[in-house]
């Protein structure tokens, strides 16, 4: 409790020693501190008075703890408002596109090496490598450039992976040992699902999701378009579908009391019961070209989106099936490579097509698709996360704090992280940012953060 104002002081657990302690000292009454006061309360004593404590969390893969690109970290902007991130690290990287996976005091990416795919495995607060291990070959190509796409999944002490040819691989994630693995073209037929897709030039670049006891991917052949493994021995649970693949990466949601996944393929969005696989509905959303958006699903609202000119559109979900609520073609609200995160029935989110310097940073509507507010002066290889009622956007290397809010756009702090090309997101674990471009990571703390539990 704050002992001036009866309130709870934040971060601190509700009648515990710690908070008695330091409710004391607020008020004078310890007649000899340094015996009387523990040993963490002198040091939070000794911080600055403009210190923020807040809630932290890991990053564990590629659309955060919760799949829905949100963080449920608190104090970051009150801390930011009063000092900006600064560098803590930065190192060499590989070339690829995912982001950092952050996860019990380590960082993971996929990273090109020696022409092939390699997991690399960092310390969080320093950058320095751990260990690296061989995935599988990567991908060379002259449009958007070299290496994998895909971001590392950590879950229970093992990392799962998911290559640019389709090989799924689980490693340990203190050694990088290899536990077990899934060759998907040779044990499922997805060399097949690459070509018709019309992906194969760029290979796979969606990541694996791992929820409860199974790892979620996409790239079987014939009637086993969607897929789920068993995370500890990589043993297929369930296999469905024949849709034609995108570079989207699934979600999960829990409707009506069902856990759902979500894959995004060029008939639209097909919905399966997680444990199951039980086809549950089907949003019809067809079109011919690659994406690599991942879909949103808020509510009972399932929303997705596709470039060159296909544009976007969302259903909602009932018992009766889908029924769809807008659709908005052309590139207006295309979402190509990012994804758009969702706050209070709101999207925020970059749009545009290949529009690498003055792409729209939106505020859309969900229900409806009406835009609230529009940003320029973003990249279409940038992307948003939500973290303490704020979105967080990467765009050419520059880390924009704005407020999640439909009134309008209201910017509340910018630095640049990173030159290069940066086409992903930026990541937030324990108070720190996570960035990475085509050459090299960092991280930035928050000088004012005190991350707690």
């Amino acid at each position: 409790m704050d002992a001036r104002r009866g309130r709870p002081l934040p971060g601190f657990p509700d009648g515990s020693r710690l908070e008695r302690s330091f409710r004391e000292a607020l008020s004078g009454k310890i007649p000899h501190m340094p015996s009387a006061i523990p040993g963490r309360v002198l040091f939070l004593l000794a911080l600055p008075l403009f210190a923020f404590p807040g809630i932290a969390a890991d990053w564990p893969q590629f659309r955060g703890p919760s799949g829905d690109g949100s963080s449920p970290e608190t104090g970051l902007a009150a801390a930011w408002a009063q000092t900006p991130p600064k560098p803590l690290w930065k190192v060499p990287m590989g070339e690829g596109f995912g982001v950092l996976a952050v996860s019990g005091g380590k960082a993971y990416a996929l990273v090109e090496r020696e022409k092939k795919e390699w997991c690399v495995c960092l310390d969080a607060a320093t950058g320095r490598e751990l260990w690296a291990a061989p995935i599988d070959r990567t991908i060379f190509e002259g449009q958007g450039g070299n290496g994998p796409r895909s971001t590392p999944a950590v879950d229970g002490g093992s990392v799962y992976c998911l290559g640019t040819y389709l090989r799924l691989v689980c490693l340990d994630a203190a050694t990088g040992k290899e536990t077990w693995s899934l060759d998907l073209p040779k044990a499922m037929g997805g060399d097949e699902q690459l070509k018709t897709a019309g992906i194969s030039q760029w290979g796979s670049a969606a990541s694996p999701l791992v929820d409860g006891n199974l790892v979620f991917v996409h790239g079987g052949g014939k009637g086993k378009a969607f897929l789920a493994v068993h995370k500890k021995t990589g043993r297929p649970a369930w296999a469905v579908g024949d849709a034609k693949l995108t570079h989207a990466s699934p979600c999960v949601a829990t409707l009506g009391g069902v856990r759902h996944v979500v894959f995004f393929a060029k008939e639209g969005l097909f919905a399966f019961g997680a444990a199951t696989g039980a086809p549950l509905w089907h949003y019809k959303f067809g079109f011919n070209v690659s994406t690599a958006s991942t879909p949103v699903v808020a509510g009972d609202i399932a929303y997705c989106s596709a470039g060159y000119d296909v544009g976007a559109g969302a259903a909602r979900v009932g018992r009766g099936g889908v029924a769809e609520l807008w659709r908005s073609k052309g590139n207006a609200l295309a979402n190509h490579w990012t994804t758009p995160v969702c706050r209070e029935s709101h999207l925020y989110g970059i749009y545009g097509f290949k529009d690498y310097n003055n792409a729209q940073l939106k505020c859309v509507e969900l229900a409806t698709g009406r835009e609230l507010w529009s940003q320029g002066g973003f990249s279409s290889g940038g992307a948003t996360i939500l973290v303490d009622g704020h979105v967080l956007v990467q765009s050419n290397g520059s880390l924009v704090l704005v407020e999640a809010t439909p009134g309008k756009y209201i910017e509340k702090g910018r630095i640049q992280a990173l030159g290069g090309k940066c086409w992903n997101m930026a990541v937030v674990a324990h108070g720190r940012i996570y960035v990475r471009s085509t050459s090299e990571a960092a991280c930035f703390e928050i000088p004012g953060f005190m991350p707690g539990t």
